[in-house]
């Protein structure tokens, strides 16, 4: 991984480590489904003209497969569950509980591509668990109000990350700037339709609309660009690595804006998570090289 590559890692765990403020600002007064829908919306729109100001043409045609996968999988089922749980966790503890997406990619991997397993990523698989029972029994919001559906979510949310990644690395002959673009148009074809049936619940506030329209544009728009170049220029795996900055800086945004308490169990349940998808990922840090002087395409 490059010095470019480097700085876009950060880049983008500071951005989703800032969606979960987001999402527990505008969950509460929308729903799950609406908040999803708009931020999507955002997303397309943002894309789009995006697209118009670069000159980057039209979609890709024949592809639309590719990106209905990758916007129902990868976007829409992800970010409403996200929305659900986020009407009860904390910023801070879906955003470590989000660091399980690589264990995920490594479950995948045993069950259905029948790799083998080691004592090393069986240890660390079995950390993960750990970490997340620390969080989810220690934590007072998750205690006081039966967070266990919620935090289901969040994990069901990181499943569909981790498949969604694999097929966009095997997606081939697509840009990123396309495969960002297409997924948000094929989760709205799964959101439209539902949006009859989950009103909105409250007139939202300014505090809330400037929250959707962050979720919408930065976190999203900004932030799938950042992520499908990252899978085109060092692979899924690596770019799942992601997930070991996201907690830093959710905790530190929840914390910063939204007077969110640290307690020993997020500290303690956090190392677990992290360490714990470390070992089952087989993640090495001695493995990331810095070429600065190295040249990057741009796109």
């Amino acid at each position: 991984m490059n010095q470019a590559n480097l700085i876009r890692l950060i880049l983008l765990a500071a951005i989703w480590g800032a969606s979960f403020l987001f999402m527990r600002m505008a969950a509460p007064a929308l729903g799950p489904v609406v908040m999803t829908m708009l931020r999507v919306g955002a997303a397309a729109l943002f894309l789009w003209m995006v697209a118009r100001l670069l000159y980057q043409g039209e979609m890709i045609t024949g592809r639309y497969r590719d990106f209905l996968f990758l916007g129902v999988v990868g976007v829409a089922t992800p970010f409403t569950l996200f929305g659900y749980a986020a009407q009860s966790l904390s910023a801070s503890i879906m955003s470590i509980l989000n660091a399980t997406a690589p264990i995920w990619g490594v479950v995948i991997g045993v069950l259905w591509y029948r790799q083998a397993v080691t004592w090393k990523r069986a240890v660390g698989l079995l950390m993960g668990v750990v970490g997340v029972s620390i969080l989810v029994s220690f934590d007072p919001t998750t205690v006081s109000r039966n967070a266990l559906l919620p935090v289901m979510a969040v994990l069901g949310a990181t499943f569909c990350y981790g498949i969604a990644s694999s097929y966009a690395q095997g997606v081939q002959g697509v840009k990123p700037f396309d495969q960002a673009h297409g997924s948000m148009w094929g989760a709205m074809v799964l959101m439209l339709p539902l949006l009859p049936f989950f009103p909105i619940r409250e007139a939202p506030s300014t505090e809330v609309v400037s929250a959707v329209l962050l979720l919408g544009v930065l976190c999203t728009g900004v932030a799938f660009l950042l992520y499908f170049r990252l899978i085109k220029e060092v692979g899924a795996a690596s770019t799942l690595t992601v997930t070991f900055l996201i907690p830093l800086f959710g905790v530190f945004w929840g914390s910063l804006l939204l007077d969110e308490q640290v307690g020993w169990h997020t500290l303690v349940g956090g190392l677990f998570v992290l360490t714990g998808t470390a070992w089952g990922t087989g993640f090495n840090l001695q493995r990331i090289k810095l070429r600065s002087t190295q040249a990057v395409d741009g796109g």
